[in-house]
């Protein structure tokens, strides 16, 4: 198994807060946008005197729910295609076992989401990455790309879509593009679409489960992590309208029994949060990316990827090993007795030698903390390159 680049360095910055350093954690997507309050109540204000299991699949009530939420996306789904996961992660993971088998190939856009790595490694599948470029904003590979990359082992092809960690919106041409792929291939597209909301300048979210024609192909991937600010709930789901993959990804469901009864409860209140919530949310992940993104253009050497959506962009520095970089800030540099910490982006690529200079940045915390950890990468970078 891999080790994450997201965590690993956990150690570190623990060291560093042991000494009475501030870290700013600009290294993992958890963001300080507070929980609704109606999601917390259902919890707190609930009177169950059982703690019992859930069905495998999932509370009833909860998935009716969820596909009511996604009829008003254009995704015409029922509760009879969804599974409720633990988090988006066991959705992955539920995934890649029913539609592959060990040997079996993945081909997925690099930079991607770290954990991707992990996840195949886990079922003995091999990811095979197809190289998308921070000058053209991380934007979908050529197809011509993809079909060099397909052999008898390929079953799928991952996306994420917005992105992390580049932050990057697929348009629907793109989209349009990987359903002639898949469909003449006769693979399975799965779309990881937990930042669905996260969208940015006007742009629109172009859903798989929303294209007639892939029905027996698109896997969705979704989770209440990033939307609700929930990540401590650890409450996602698998999405298909192909039953054999559905079937065979309940048996997945069954062996680990039931989802947490209580995060279902609270991600089942969270559907009635209202669209304000949602437009104060982007407004400030907006104001915060523009902030970021200006600040860090000031910095010499430094190269930023402009997001679309989510809330993470992959940032090119003037060093050879940002690995070492980012130990050295936690280990060796203050400001102020403050320092950072940041997510070698290495780790996102599965092409040996890829991303080494890059990281990635999660803008999660307030504009005021943006500013001031922006100011601590660029006296770091002067001093570690000096």
């Amino acid at each position: 198994m891999p080790a994450s680049p997201i965590r690993k360095l956990v150690p570190f910055a623990e060291q560093a807060k042991s000494e009475g350093v501030h870290v700013y954690h600009l290294n993992i997507g958890q963001p300080d946008i507070q929980t609704p309050k109606i999601a917390l109540d259902a919890v707190k204000n609930n009177t169950l005197e059982v703690l019992a299991y859930s069905r495998s699949e999932g509370s009833e009530a909860y998935r009716i729910k969820l596909a009511e939420y996604y009829k008003k996306h254009e995704i015409e789904v029922s509760e009879n295609d969804i599974i409720i996961t633990t988090g988006g992660s066991e959705a992955l993971l539920f995934t890649i076992g029913s539609i592959m088998d060990p040997e079996d190939e993945v081909i997925i856009p690099e930079p991607f989401y770290a954990n991707y790595n992990g996840f195949s490694a886990a079922q003995g599948v091999h990811v095979v990455p197809v190289v998308s470029e921070l000058d053209s904003n991380f934007a979908l590979p050529s197809i011509e790309a993809f079909e060099a990359l397909i052999t008898k082992k390929t079953k799928a092809i991952l996306i994420c879509n917005p992105g992390n960690p580049t932050g990057y919106l697929y348009s629907q041409e793109e989209i349009y593009q990987l359903t002639k792929l898949v469909k003449k291939y006769d693979l399975f597209l799965i779309a990881d679409e937990v930042y669905r909301e996260f969208t940015y300048d006007g742009e629109k979210h172009h859903s798989i489960m929303s294209i007639k024609g892939l029905e027996q192909h698109a896997i969705m991937i979704d989770s209440v992590s990033k939307r609700y600010s929930m990540c401590g709930a650890r409450i996602g789901c698998l999405v298909t309208k192909n039953k054999e993959v559905y079937k065979t990804a309940l048996k997945f469901a069954q062996a680990r029994l039931s989802p947490p009864t209580y995060a279902q409860i609270a991600s089942e209140a969270a559907l009635s949060t209202p669209s304000s919530y949602f437009k104060s949310v982007i407004d400030e992940y907006v104001e915060r990316r523009d902030i970021l993104i200006e600040e860090l253009q000031k910095i010499k050497g430094v190269k930023v990827a402009k997001p679309k959506g989510a809330f993470y962009c992959i940032v090119e520095l003037p060093v050879r090993d940002a690995d070492a970089f980012a130990q050295w800030l936690l280990e060796k540099f203050r400001v102020q007795n403050q320092t950072i910490m940041i997510a070698p982006a290495a780790g996102f690529y599965a092409t040996k030698g890829l991303g080494q200079n890059q990281v990635r940045i999660a803008y999660v915390l307030k504009k005021e903390d943006l500013i001031a950890s922006v100011n601590i990468l660029k006296k770091g970078l002067e001093a570690y390159t000096n």
